[in-house]
């Protein structure tokens, strides 16, 4: 939006309402109140759900090797299951902080919850029943062994 502003010498100019003490503050107001009513400005992020996690697979001789990256966990927030030829991690993670004022009379109490499920498909090379998991440093490993005759062999041919 512009307006129309007359100069001293009786001439009009177009300028852009933003550019008018009005029009600086007006936005000054808006921005502000933008940020008041942003849940973020209060320290609140809502409840997030199909929270991204990254995942890192590497292949070896012997397994599969699968690295989720989850920090700030604990490995009872995980649940690992293997159905059929899909492997399922999962997480549900519940925190709730409460703080209370009663000379002020006011209580305030936020929850977040992050819950995340991936899943993965073993080809028959994995051998299932031998999958292991541990959970350190906010990682999550999983070694995915590989059933004795899928193992990759490597030896050297010599020519005749």
């Amino acid at each position: 939006m512009s307006s129309i502003i007359k100069r001293g010498d009786g001439h009009e100019v177009m300028m852009p309402e933003s550019a008018t003490f009005t029009g600086l503050v007006d936005r000054w107001f808006q921005d502000n109140l933008k940020s008041f009513f942003n849940d973020e400005f209060w320290g609140f992020s809502g409840i997030q759900q199909g929270t991204s996690v990254p995942a890192n697979v590497r292949e070896t001789d012997k397994s599969y090797e699968l690295e989720l990256v989850a920090p700030g966990l604990k490995k009872e927030d995980f649940q690992l299951n293997v159905s059929d030829d899909m492997l399922i991690v999962s997480f549900e993670h519940r925190d709730e902080k409460k703080r209370e004022n009663k000379d002020q009379g006011w209580l305030r109490k936020e929850y977040k919850l992050q819950s995340f499920t991936r899943s993965f498909n073993l080809d028959d090379t994995v051998d299932a029943n031998k999958i292991s998991a541990e959970y350190h440093d906010g990682i999550l490993h999983l070694s995915l062994p590989k059933r004795e005759g899928a193992r990759r062999i490597t030896r050297t041919i010599e020519i005749k």
